[in-house]
């Protein structure tokens, strides 16, 4: 894998413009020609078969496979918490860091039965970013810092990446996000995170109104890129997100993206470059009423639809299996050869 400058936003951003990896487009004809072979009409696995060559596009294999899946929960506190838009202080986000580390969330479970590995890195929880109506979340440099701990995190063995947060108050920190980045205003990208009600969600725009506005100002005319952005309105989780899916698309590991924390952490990278997300899948399409309309934006399917709002990665982990079945079925499948079977 190629190591990533992360001295400077500078020298980040020299590297995405000179070019990140790209699929291999001689293992997706193989993989193709594999599939217009096997014992099935054409396109009757749907989905599923744009899976098995988008897998077999970043792995540079015509039978890819998955046999060491990692999941990343990365979690991180923030300052804006103190204008009450979570009915949860921001204490709980160590609490279930810990809740992780003994196993008892749900993101365990669904890892334990998908077969993924976790792995929970906590970013400086005693230390909350800055109160983005106030002023920038972060410096450059602990936006650097934060986005290299994400890099550092993808496991060199890895062959696939599922990316999960915690954070009280992320959920606002994803609406400005994706308002800065997107267009519109609070109005258009909050809803309940952790169960607000239709006065909390209100109070919550006016306080992404009040961040973009300071946002605006201090950026004057000219909107401010994206790496920018990530360090006026982002939180360390989602510049580690950012970092993490930086590092796998340098190592050609394609990701699962979860909720709308995680599809606003990524935003910044496809401003550098529109072309940063092209490893990656939208596991789910959340509850939470931002993240459709984020995901439509940036042209993601997501692959279920449950109605989940939880976060964690979990949505991330359900959509594993899928891809699981979608291998299972390219790799296993007989062709009408070898099936004996005369072909169309």
């Amino acid at each position: 894998m190629q190591d990533i400058d992360f001295s400077s936003f500078a020298a980040l951003r020299r590297q995405i413009s000179a070019g990140l990896p790209q699929p291999d487009q001689d293992a997706i004809a193989r993989a193709q020609a594999r599939q217009a072979s096997l014992t099935k009409p054409a396109g009757s696995l749907g989905r599923l078969e744009e899976l098995a060559l988008f897998m077999a596009g970043w792995q540079g294999a015509e039978r890819p496979e998955i046999n060491a899946p990692q999941a990343i929960v990365f979690a991180g506190n923030h300052g804006v918490t103190a204008q009450g838009i979570s009915p949860f202080p921001a204490e709980v986000t160590s609490l279930m860091v810990e809740n992780f580390d003994r196993g008892g969330a749900a993101i365990n479970q669904l890892c334990r039965a998908a077969g993924a590995r976790l792995d929970v890195v906590a970013l400086d929880l005693g230390n909350p970013t800055a109160d983005i109506t106030e002023s920038c979340a972060m410096t450059e440099a602990e936006t650097l810092r934060a986005m290299a701990r994400g890099a550092a995190a993808l496991d060199p063995d890895a062959d696939l990446l599922l990316l999960g947060e915690m954070g009280i108050g992320n959920s606002t920190i994803a609406a400005a996000l994706a308002a800065a980045l997107l267009g519109g205003g609070g109005a258009d990208w909050c809803g309940p995170g952790t169960g607000l009600d239709a006065a909390g969600v209100a109070h919550k725009a006016r306080v992404v109104d009040s961040a973009l506005e300071r946002a605006r100002g201090e950026a004057g005319t000219r909107p401010q890129p994206g790496l920018e952005t990530l360090a006026s309105l982002g939180g360390r989780e989602q510049a580690a997100i950012a970092g993490a899916i930086l590092a796998a698309r340098m190592a050609r590991v394609p990701v699962l993206l979860d909720g709308f924390i995680c599809t606003a952490a990524a935003l910044p990278l496809r401003a550098e470059a529109k072309g940063a997300l092209d490893h990656c899948l939208a596991a789910h399409c959340s509850a939470e009423p931002g993240h459709r309309r984020a995901l439509e934006a940036i042209g993601l399917r997501p692959l279920l639809s449950l109605e989940m709002r939880l976060g964690e990665g979990s949505g991330a982990a359900l959509a594993l299996p899928i891809l699981r079945a979608a291998l299972a079925c390219h790799n296993g499948m007989a062709s009408f050869a070898e099936a004996g079977i005369a072909g169309p």
